[in-house]
């Protein structure tokens, strides 16, 4: 944990995609702006005067979902909140990832602190403890529909409030009383409309949605490496890289990722062997990278776009006007906008996946790369890369399930009250699925094309693919003769999720400049 003068501000509504990325990388303590207090303070006291005034606003003095018509006394109110947080842990599974819940954490608080949500400000300063003393609520992966908020995991974060359910810290998983107890904080009393504030919201769709799309932007520069790696090492020509082409379609992702192929290529003693060869065109999965992984790149762009204002927006119901006084019921908790973002990412990480094991199935083929079959000497007594390749076209194969949209599904909850869902939960849970079988698939074309270099000597590729291969090579040797090459793919794996490849050969990532 950093020093406590070091510590993130969070202007209320503010936050950057950067910020989002830089929380979900390492734990960071943050502290509120001063100023979001006031805000806060004046929504709290709205909610108290409806109250005060006996007035019938939904989830304050009523119930929920499709008990809304049921008056709560007053003398009610507060016990009305916490009964909601206990009756809505119903969440099953397995824990979400402390880095989600980090990310859950910050966008609750930030959305809370906008001054909309009628919650005290001690209730958002527990929050913030957990985020900088890295208490995180174990909450539950699966239980969410997307609709209504992601109320059953963001009840399981709640309930460490009252003392109740259980908190992770360095990876030691306790019951949360206990751990509150020894730091001396008693549970938090819930006041009226706080729990509803707590557990409405997509913060955890949102988050699930965004550990995906970062996920995603490191394997892309991996992939565009490996892609880069390939075309030398199946000698393939860098003439379909030529920006003239990519200008005169126009897609800003085309361009960019040509631009990359062309600077990971350039001076290649490899490519400049075969200049004047006989052949006329490279297969698809070479020479129509920058069309295919330019389209997904702005497709990952898109997606940041759309979860960088989610994370920012206030998302839970009734919400509050200071202003006027009023309270007025909507539906910002509906995740339809996450939905589309994760179903397109997901689009976008099978593709890098499947581009990838094209190339692949190219490398192991004799007669399409003009190496030795299967990438090794004396095929036959040795199988060389014939199975990983197996292993990355199921992996492939197993990502266009997981990529069938998630936002085309709705089912009818809370006695058709919440009548349309969005499922953008488990349709941003599953990013990180498909992204692990990608990352599993690159560490194999990592290889492979790696392989075909090394078989290319004593020509050498071009610099920046020196780079590369020196990274290959510290963690998986030349293939000679038949070795256990799992562990060599775990390794790669690795390093492909790492983000060496645009900290080290590209000028950034495909998200860089949002």
């Amino acid at each position: 944990m950093a020093v406590p003068g070091d510590r993130f501000a969070l202007r209320a509504g503010a936050l950057t995609l950067q910020d989002l990325r830089g929380f979900w990388a390492e734990a960071r303590p943050l502290a509120l702006d001063p100023a979001s207090y006031e805000a806060i303070r004046r929504s709290a006291d709205s909610v108290a005067a409806v109250v005060a005034e006996g007035r019938t606003v939904y989830g304050i003095t009523t119930g929920f979902g499709s008990l809304a018509r049921q008056t709560i006394g007053r003398d009610q109110v507060s016990e009305l909140q916490s009964r909601l947080v206990r009756s809505h842990s119903t969440g099953v599974g397995a824990p979400l990832d402390d880095r989600v819940v980090r990310l859950i954490l910050l966008m609750k608080v930030n959305a809370l602190a906008r001054g909309h949500s009628g919650i005290r400000a001690e209730v958002l300063d527990r929050l913030i403890l957990h985020l900088n003393e890295e208490l995180y609520p174990v909450i539950p992966a699966k239980g969410s529909v997307g609709a209504s908020g992601d109320l059953a995991p963001l009840a399981h974060l709640s309930s460490v409030l009252l003392g109740e359910g259980e908190i992770r810290h360095q990876g030691e998983i306790r019951p949360a009383g206990a751990v509150m107890a020894e730091r001396g904080l008693p549970p938090i009393e819930l006041a009226a409309k706080e729990g509803l504030a707590l557990l409405n919201g997509t913060q955890v769709s949102t988050a699930l949605a965004l550990h995906g799309l970062f996920m995603a932007a490191d394997l892309f520069s991996a992939a565009l490496t490996a892609g880069a790696l390939s075309v030398d090492a199946a000698l393939g020509s860098d003439t379909p890289f030529d920006p003239r082409i990519h200008a005169l379609r126009g897609h800003a992702g085309q361009i960019q990722v040509a631009a990359w192929l062309r600077e990971l290529l350039a001076d290649s003693e490899i490519r400049h062997s075969h200049l004047d060869c006989d052949r006329v065109q490279d297969p698809y999965s070479l020479r129509c990278q920058p069309q295919v992984m330019g389209a997904v790149m702005d497709l990952l762009r898109n997606a940041a776009a759309t979860l960088a204002v989610e994370a920012n927006a206030v998302s839970d119901n009734p919400l509050v006007f200071p202003d006027s006084g009023e309270v007025l019921s909507g539906g910002n908790f509906h995740a339809e906008p996450v939905a589309f973002a994760a179903d397109t990412t997901a689009m976008a990480l099978s593709e890098i996946g499947a581009l990838s094991e094209r190339r692949i199935a190219l490398l192991v083929d004799a007669t399409m790369s003009a190496l030795p079959a299967f990438l090794v000497a004396e095929p036959g007594l040795n199988s060389g890369f014939m199975i990983a390749h197996v292993t990355a076209a199921a992996l492939a194969s197993e990502n266009k399930m997981l990529s069938h949209p998630a936002s085309v599904d709705s089912l009818p909850t809370s006695a058709n009250q919440e009548d349309h869902v969005s499922m953008a939960t488990h349709g941003a849970r599953r990013l990180s699925e498909i992204a692990d079988n990608v990352a599993h698939i690159l560490a194999v074309e990592l290889m492979a094309g790696a392989q075909g270099i090394d078989l290319r000597k004593p020509l050498k590729t071009s610099p920046k693919l020196a780079q590369a291969m020196g990274a290959i090579r510290e963690r998986a040797d030349f293939l000679g003769d038949d070795r256990l090459l799992a562990p060599d793919i775990a390794a790669l794996a690795e390093l492909a999720n790492s983000g060496w490849f645009s900290k080290h050969l590209l000028m950034g990532d495909c998200l860089t400049d949002l």
